[in-house]
């Protein structure tokens, strides 16, 4: 990403902040339905723009659509990879090549979820990710990451096949991890709200 590129993606500047589901929310627990007639509509276009500014009032760097409550193969990112490399974008209809065994190497750090509000917990993913879809106007793309960025696309993807990280996690491990959110959830919401001022976000229908 060139390094004149704007702090937030220009889409974010023409989108409005929708609620972000949460964990328990049966729409973030089966696979989302793949897009086939939504491609070039203004739709399409301002779901993207809202999933942006959102992502952003949340302070992520990746968000599915079935984290705003909607059923539909897509995510937006704006994240970096471990060589300081930004990768802004979005994606639909998202499949994941399988890695040969030579490719495939496991690293371990900590990884959230704003739909599970505030806590993190170690886990392992593949260094690299090669991800196939179209763009909002049915083009063909492949995106490629490593590191970090390897590990939002595969997290945003686990998302709409209806997983969520912490279903990735031994019970005791993901048990804790939402006594956490518990305890915090409260803050984080209102974080969320507070960013959404200092940027200047309107929520949607307001």
């Amino acid at each position: 990403m060139d390094g004149d590129y704007p702090a937030r993606a220009p889409e974010a500047a023409r989108g409005e902040v929708l609620r972000v589901t949460v964990v328990g929310e049966e729409i973030l627990h089966r696979p989302c339905t793949p897009a086939r007639t939504e491609f070039g509509t203004p739709e399409l276009s301002r779901l993207i723009d809202d999933m942006f500014v959102t992502m952003y009032v949340a302070a992520g760097c990746g968000l599915a659509a079935n984290q705003v409550d909607v059923d539909l193969r897509l995510f937006v990112y704006d994240c970096f990879d471990d060589d300081g490399v930004r990768h802004v974008g979005h994606i639909l209809n998202p499949t994941v090549d399988p890695l040969g065994s030579r490719e495939r190497r496991l690293l371990d750090a900590h990884e959230g979820c704003l739909s599970v509000p505030g806590p993190s917990a170690a886990l392992h993913r593949e260094e690299k990710a090669v991800v196939r879809g179209q763009d909002k106007d049915g083009n063909e793309l492949v995106i490629e990451g490593t590191g970090y960025f390897a590990r939002c696309l595969l997290h945003e993807t686990d998302h709409l096949d209806g997983l969520l990280y912490i279903d990735r996690l031994a019970k005791r491990r993901r048990r804790s991890v939402l006594q956490e959110m518990a305890d915090v959830m409260e803050d984080v919401f209102a974080q969320r709200a507070e960013r959404a001022r200092e940027i200047g976000a309107t929520e949607k229908g307001q």
